[in-house]
């Protein structure tokens, strides 16, 4: 996903008078630069940073639909519909333990890390740029606890 789709879907949505489709890509665009700019990435501005401001922002709605009051049905339902529009731009996670098991135990082969737990740390430096963005950090940090002797 780049900032350029991203802007395009917001024309789009314009030109179609859907205000609340418009909004939420307004705010997502307006994030991504903010955070592009705090990076110092502001004339390269990466697939990588779109998604991790995307899942940023999709977590974040999420909060608040949990935490809204049910009385206020209203701002439920508002809040539900911004999140379907950003899940239809932010990248799918792993969340299947299998799949990352695997992917998880062939990098200790290749890394030739011993799975032990006074080794987490160096685990984890050498995981997370891997997972990150791709798997759900939660999910991963269960597996490894799980894998480790």
């Amino acid at each position: 996903m780049t900032l350029e789709y991203l802007q395009k879907e917001m024309i789009k949505a314009m030109k179609s008078s859907n205000r609340v489709r418009k909004e939420v890509l307004s705010g997502i665009i307006g994030a991504i630069k903010k955070v592009a700019i705090d990076k110092r990435q502001k004339d390269n501005i990466t697939e990588e940073l779109v998604a991790e401001v995307l899942l940023r922002e999709q977590k974040i709605i999420q909060e608040m639909i949990d935490t809204c009051p049910r009385e206020r049905s209203d701002l439920l339902v508002e809040y539900e519909q911004k999140l379907s529009i950003i899940r239809e731009y932010a990248p799918q996670l792993l969340t299947d333990e299998k799949q990352i098991e695997e992917k998880f135990l062939e990098l200790l082969k290749e890394t030739n890390i011993e799975p032990l737990r006074q080794n987490k740390g160096q685990i984890m430096k050498t995981v997370m740029p891997i997972f990150k963005g791709k798997a759900d950090m939660k999910v991963v940090n269960k597996v490894i606890s799980t894998n480790l002797k």
